[in-house]
């Protein structure tokens, strides 16, 4: 049953615009598909469908990132508003990568290029801590505020 949260943040935003409440659902939908994916499927197996991989100085990763129309950026802040909304009240754990993932499937699907950031820093209380982050048309999409204490490492564009 999904969470009362969930309902109510989909219901005012069915009353602010009708296409704020598709974006919700794709969202979520699509946090849901990515939290999944990253359970039963390989990552090896996965990442091909992120992009290419390249290093976090490759000038695709500037290109992809860069603001292009006013449309596309007005988009992409439309995308991350919905993607951390639907994170914010899924009734399953939607960190950084999953939302990063659904916000690129979200932006690739109106043809908007986006460029999904990887960082590790020294963990607190393990000897790891990765993030993902993602960047579109010129907008912080997902995963920021970023930790001055991640270095990033590697990106898909």
């Amino acid at each position: 049953m999904p969470s009362t949260s969930l309902i109510r943040t989909l219901r005012s935003a069915g009353q602010a615009r009708a296409g704020r409440w598709s974006l919700i659902a794709e969202a979520t939908l699509l946090l849901l598909a990515a939290r999944l994916a990253l359970i039963f499927v390989p990552f090896p197996k996965l990442a091909p469908r992120l992009g290419a991989f390249v290093p976090p100085n490759d000038p695709r990763v500037a290109a992809a990132a860069a603001s292009t129309t006013p449309d596309a950026a007005a988009l992409a802040r439309e995308i991350s508003w919905a993607v951390t909304r639907g994170a914010a009240h899924a009734p399953f754990k939607a960190v950084c990568l999953p939302q990063a993932m659904a916000a690129q499937v979200m932006l690739r699907r109106r043809g908007v290029a986006c460029a999904m950031h990887f960082g590790a820093a020294k963990g607190q209380e393990k000897p790891l801590d990765a993030h993902a982050w993602l960047d579109a048309a010129g907008v912080k999409v997902t995963g920021y505020p970023v930790a001055n204490n991640f270095t990033e490492i590697a990106c898909f564009v």
